[in-house]
């Protein structure tokens, strides 16, 4: 009976933009904590951002996305700001003030159209690059997570800087639970009866319990707890400027062309026409809500990347309601345990977010199999290529501008 009811419910022609409520939709719901919980952590440690802020944030973001779109969609934080503000250490409030611009720039992208005048000059060729970029970078982070090559892992100076046992036999404990979580999660990949991404995060999570996390629950507090307005006041003229040069400018890119155009092309080919909520004018305008609410309860600047969308529908997520179960699971933890909810999230090793990742950056990178013309897979390799390099939002730029180009001239390869 549960076979024949799974079968159903993931039929897309039959689902009607319901909320589903089951195993796949928890799975799936697990599957972009690869990125979510290494930056946000990098940034509640480093930059002294507000966990109960920061979490609050998440929740909010996850339900109401969810209940607006009705088909899965993903919360992360924006990559630019995050790597810029973690590697140089830059204070909350700017990062804050990166927030309450981000929300005036992409409302107005979104409320006026421009969002779509943009689009025309966006060939296929550039939204392919980027999700194929967008997947070798999920690979890359993926890798350094297992490694303990992650800039959260160095400055913390520790693989596992939140388990007390480092190895075993010899070998590193991220990559020995790297290589059996991965290949358990190969095995159960297409499996409906026990999803691979509940393996992975339930075994993470009973490793930091055993080998590190038991412990520090012993002074843990429960209560109820609420976020702050404006906790860290009013950024000063400072670092308003040093948000825009350092912060806002470099993410707009990025911003436009993963988290609106590469996702909702994305979530197209996923959902067709079930993820008709999901249009470049509502994502811009649902980011600049959520970024307006950060600034407000003092978060982090937050988006829609289409990695985390790849992340979640490979574990599967299907609909809406898997942003509600996990909007449901980081309000209670965050509602209940305030600022120590850091103690639940430090329970999962960050090497078995490194297997999320890299699951993630795979499923994204299979989106190039339709490009067949030269011309079209020069653009994409390129912008992968400078991506790499350099930064997705240099890639992107660049691939808009050889593309229009070549588009002109009709060169040929």
């Amino acid at each position: 009976m549960s076979d024949i009811s799974d079968q159903i419910v993931y039929r897309l022609e039959d689902m009607k933009g319901s909320f589903t409520f089951n195993r796949m939709e928890l799975a799936g719901s697990l599957g972009d904590l690869g990125t979510l919980l290494p930056l946000s952590l990098g940034l509640i440690l480093i930059n002294h951002l507000n966990p109960i802020g920061v979490f609050y944030g998440v929740a909010l973001y996850y339900l109401i996305s969810g209940l607006y779109f009705r088909v899965t969609s993903p919360v992360e934080p924006m990559k630019v700001i995050s790597a810029y503000a973690i590697a140089s250490g830059i204070s909350a409030s700017t990062i804050s003030a990166a927030s309450l611009m981000i929300f005036g720039i992409l409302l107005v992208i979104g409320a006026t159209g421009l969002i779509d005048l943009i689009n025309r000059y966006i060939h296929r060729s550039v939204v392919r690059g980027v999700q194929l970029s967008t997947g070798l970078l999920l690979l890359t982070k993926g890798v350094d997570l297992i490694l303990g090559n992650s800039k959260l892992q160095q400055i913390e100076n520790s693989a596992e800087p939140y388990l007390s046992t480092q190895s075993l036999v010899g070998v590193p404990i991220g990559i020995v639970l790297a290589l059996i979580l991965g290949f358990i999660a190969l095995l159960l990949l297409n499996n409906r009866k026990v999803p691979a991404a509940l393996v992975v995060v339930g075994v993470g999570i009973c490793v930091g319990f055993l080998f590190g996390g038991g412990q520090r629950w012993q002074g843990v507090d429960l209560g109820f707890n609420l976020p702050e307005i404006l906790p860290y006041g009013m950024p000063s003229a400072d670092e308003w400027g040093l948000a825009l040069v350092f912060l806002v400018i470099p993410q707009i890119p990025m911003t436009i062309g993963n988290a609106v155009i590469a996702n909702a092309d994305l979530s197209q080919s996923y959902f067709g026409k079930h993820s008709n909520r999901v249009t470049r004018k509502s994502l811009c305008l649902s980011m600049a809500l959520a970024n307006f609410g950060s600034f407000i309860i003092g978060g982090m600047p937050m988006c829609h990347g289409a990695g985390g969308l790849a992340s979640r529908y490979r574990f599967g997520a299907r609909t809406g309601g898997s942003n509600l179960i996990i909007g449901a699971i980081f309000l209670l933890f965050v509602m209940v345990f305030g600022s120590q909810v850091l103690f639940v999230i430090k329970l999962l090793p960050l090497s078995i977010l490194g297997v999320l990742l890299l699951f993630a950056g795979l499923q994204l990178g299979t989106t190039i199999v339709d490009v067949d013309a030269r011309e079209e897979l020069f653009v994409v390799i390129l912008i992968g290529g400078v991506s790499l390099a350099s930064n997705l939002a240099i890639g992107f730029l660049l691939g808009i501008a050889v593309s229009t180009i070549m588009k002109m001239k009709k060169i040929s390869l």
